[in-house]
């Protein structure tokens, strides 16, 4: 799921960018790249990820 909103935000980086809107302080492209790298991160660390299987029950 996070990886999903991450790619969402790229998107909106890029789309920023592209056309080059004019916009505040906080939600520049790279602010917006930013934010979607941590959630990237988050998701190759495993948050976020439901339920592991720890171990198989007999």
């Amino acid at each position: 799921m996070l990886a999903i909103v991450a790619a969402v935000l790229f998107l909106i980086a890029w789309l920023i960018n592209a056309a080059e809107v004019s916009t505040n302080d906080a939600f520049t492209s790279t602010n917006v790249m930013l934010i979607g790298l941590a959630l990237l991160a988050l998701h190759v660390a495993g948050v976020g990820s439901g339920w592991a299987a720890r171990g198989r029950r007999r």
